[in-house]
């Protein structure tokens, strides 16, 4: 047959369908007949129900279901014929006018677009590298040292300092009235850690097991805490309990209590760079992927289909739904999320799919089976047991996919890098694992 597509507007399609009523008739006629054979009715055995009174009880949604399948099978047909790359789901409606005996459908759709990405020679990328230096190296020791501390309890005529455990009681009041979240007993925290705010953790400074303080906090305007937010409160503290930490020596016997089989610090801060090394590369990939993209972008033309628009947003409130359930929030399926605080994202995800999509047929970058287990083994090698992990992707269609996607990206990346205008640019250590 023919197909006759009628172009709207922009990436906007229209097909007529055509179906002959006899057919679904027949159709419905057919479903109805095969499902009096197990239908259940008050009155009658199975099997012996009246077809007038299985047609009374199920016609209409026997008939729906028979016009979606025959409507939705022509429409396949038809995009089929006329070759078109349908985005997102038809709009199906019945037209009034039709032939004799005919059932006629208006369908109504969008097409992919043609990407037409510009000269990559053209585009400006910023390419960061990271350094493990000893630096670097050291502080992390410092946090596995942290990890593994002990603590005993100060004397009596000495006050609390850095680095200490400090047991406290304590309450603040802002206008001489107590307020959420103002008060504990026997709250401990370590001095210097950054877990408390800066005034509240100098105050606390040199007090003295069983002594008292009151002092003044300022909250800052950007507080978490939206009630006390750039407010000044005054603070009661009694200092119940002070015990000094004990950081474990690096040598033989850390190294061997963190499963370093030679057991000397060389093999540890050689284990440490090597893991640093495997986490740097990843962020650094991270962010040189997120440049690419951005510049990719830029460079390319396209309009954008509403249908995929509409899909990636819906797709975003279920996940944020998904995520306040998981947080505990009470209805989260009936929580108002207003759909368009996800639609500029979205977009923008919808539009860097369909530019890679073009970008990687066009240039053949396509994911290799030695790629994917190349990925799949260095990813592993932070594990404990890195063959299990393998097979714990290998074995899953999903995981697998997902590990693809990744690939899929660096190749872009890479391919990108090769073409664009790149500035390398030096990434201290500490800005990236903060990013």
């Amino acid at each position: 047959m023919t197909v006759q597509v009628e172009t709207l507007e922009k990436l906007e399609r229209r097909i007529t369908l055509t179906l002959p009523a006899d057919a679904i008739n027949n159709e419905v006629q057919s479903r109805l007949k095969k499902l009096s054979r197990t239908v259940k009715a008050d009155g009658f055995r199975p099997g012996k129900v009246p077809m007038s009174v299985v047609a009374q009880r199920y016609g209409f949604s026997v008939q729906y279901e028979v016009m979606n399948d025959k409507v939705g099978e022509a429409f396949a047909n038809a995009a089929t014929e006329a070759k078109l790359r349908v985005a997102g789901a038809p709009k199906i409606t019945q037209k009034d006018e039709a032939g004799e005996g005919q059932l006629a459908f208006d369908a109504t759709f969008e097409v992919y677009p043609d990407v037409k990405i510009g000269d990559l020679a053209g585009a400006e990328v910023e390419r960061v590298a990271t350094e493990v230096s000893d630096e670097a190296i050291d502080k992390t020791l410092d946090i596995l040292r942290k990890q593994r501390r002990s603590f005993a309890e100060r004397a009596a005529e000495e006050g609390a300092a850095e680095g200490d455990r400090v047991t406290i009681d304590f309450e603040g009041k802002i206008d001489g009235e107590p307020f959420a979240g103002g008060k504990a007993e026997g709250f401990q925290f370590i001095i210097g850690e950054g877990q408390m705010l800066e005034q509240f953790d100098k105050a606390v400074r040199g007090m003295k097991t069983g002594e008292s303080k009151t002092f003044p906090l300022q909250f800052p305007e950007d507080y978490h805490g939206k009630d006390v937010a750039g407010k000044e409160a005054d603070f009661l503290v009694t200092m119940k309990k002070i015990e000094l930490q004990n950081l474990p020596a690096v040598d033989e016997e850390f190294a061997k209590s963190l499963g370093i089989a030679e057991g000397t610090v060389e093999a540890l801060r050689s284990d440490i760079k090597k893991n640093l090394e495997r986490e740097v590369k990843f962020r650094v990939q991270a962010k040189n992927k997120a440049a690419v993209m951005d510049a990719l972008v830029k460079a390319a033309e396209l309009d954008l289909p509403k249908a995929l628009v509409e899909d990636e947003v819906a797709r975003m409130t279920e996940g944020a739904r998904a995520d306040l359930k998981q947080r505990g929030i009470k209805d989260a399926d009936k929580a108002p999320i207003p759909a368009e605080i996800f639609v500029p994202q979205a977009e923008k995800r919808v539009r860097l799919g369909l530019v890679v999509a073009e970008l990687v047929r066009a240039n053949n970058l396509q994911a290799k089976p030695e790629q994917l287990q190349a990925h799949i083994e260095e990813m592993a090698q932070s594990y404990e047991n890195p063959a299990e992990v393998v097979r714990w992707y290998l074995s899953d269609r999903q995981r697998m996919a997902e590990v693809e996607a990744v690939v899929i990206e660096n190749n872009v990346t890479e391919f990108v890098l090769g073409q664009a205008k790149v500035t390398d640019k030096a990434l201290p250590f500490e800005e990236l694992m903060a990013g």
